[in-house]
């Protein structure tokens, strides 16, 4: 009898995107029938528990960065620097002991430094080859590109979930530099992958909401969104429905008349509400691009204050006309809305087959 390949899958644990793009590599490795053990922590714990119920999980903590409340994120990541270090140290040397005691053949860690073994095949995922700085601190991009090749080249492979080329959704963010000789591109991943559609997806009447406000990524910018978003909202004619980006949480309740919350939504749930909605409100998350892109989708991005790798991409779909945005601190509702009327929607050209190829060559 031939024994299962024993698979951990790990996440970062900076929101749910990180956790949300394994969904479609995870379904994919099940139908394979490998055994999937999934190893993260906070939200991206709960987010997977939900979609994956039957699965093995390990409560693996991450390194726990807090966002700052005035949007320098690099200087604090700079401060967290040691921090960060530590974290990757704990974390390869944890690997060992769940590699003894699970008899893990594969490990595929979603942007987590420390998950690489000399013993098994290791997987790193990203859409990050290049980390972008802001203006005053260009100088050390070549310095961070250093260290983050350094990192993804202790690894068996790097996939990227991107096209290679010039039509593509990550733009400098993967296609800048020359990239190493073990690095895949696997095609952008979305929980909403075409194959899971139904017929729901094609009918065009499913229009009953105007707005669609999805809150996601690290406290307390979340929160500050949240209070920013309700406020005005609050007296607007706008049918809405708001998902919290809390799937440690179960609550569903009305804040007036026209406006739904959730505090988490199913992978079905999303998507159904997703499609019934006009416009859709969100960071301009990687994850979240590519969920918007599946389906078809417009939207208003609102990016993460002093996140620069949101600032990049809300500037690229921009330019490409795909996408209108608006930083926090500025965000108008009604202006933002009456903007992205000139705007089109997200979208994507699906091939399945780059992921199956590096599927299959595990």
């Amino acid at each position: 009898m031939i024994s299962k390949t024993n698979i951990l899958i790990c996440p970062l644990d900076w929101g749910i995107g990180h956790a949300s793009r394994c969904v479609p590599i995870i379904r994919k490795l099940l139908v394979q029938d490998s055994n999937i053990i999934i190893a993260a922590s906070n939200r991206p714990l709960s987010f997977l528990k939900r979609e994956f119920p039957d699965l093995e999980f390990i409560d693996f903590p991450g390194y726990d960065i807090q966002y700052p409340t005035n949007g320098k994120m690099t200087t604090k990541m700079i401060w967290a620097a040691p921090k960060i270090l530590c974290g990757i140290r704990r974390e390869h040397r944890v690997l060992k002991k769940i590699i003894l005691d699970k008899k893990i053949d594969i490990v595929i860690s979603d942007h987590r430094y420390g998950l690489w073994n000399k013993k098994i095949k290791s997987i790193f995922i990203t859409h990050q080859l290049m980390i972008k700085c802001p203006p005053g601190l260009k100088f050390l991009e070549p310095f961070l590109r250093r260290i983050n090749r350094h990192f993804i080249c202790k690894y068996d492979e790097c996939w990227v979930p991107d096209y290679e080329g010039k039509d593509n959704f990550s733009g400098d963010l993967s296609h800048l530099k020359k990239i190493p000789s073990h690095v895949f591109f696997i095609g952008p991943l979305s929980r909403f992958s075409s194959d899971q559609h139904d017929e729901i997806l094609y009918n065009p009447l499913l229009k009953n909401y105007n707005l669609m406000v999805i809150l996601s990524g690290p406290e307390p910018q979340r929160t500050i969104l949240e209070e920013k978003i309700f406020h005005q909202l609050k007296g607007s004619d706008y049918k809405t429905i708001v998902i919290l980006g809390k799937p440690e949480e179960d609550k569903h309740y009305f804040l007036s008349e026209n406006i739904e919350v959730f505090s988490h939504l199913t992978k079905d749930e999303f998507r159904n509400y997703m499609i019934q909605s006009s416009l859709i409100i969100c960071r301009p998350g990687y994850s979240g691009i590519m969920d918007l892109a599946t389906l078809n989708k417009k939207a208003i991005f609102i990016p993460t204050p002093g996140q620069t790798e949101q600032e990049y991409l809300a500037e690229y779909f921009s330019e490409k006309n795909f996408a209108f945005y608006m930083n926090q601190q500025q965000f108008d509702l009604k202006t933002a809305i009456e903007k992205s009327f000139s705007y089109s929607e997200l979208n994507i050209m699906e091939k399945t087959d780059l992921l199956d190829d590096r599927i299959q060559s595990l």
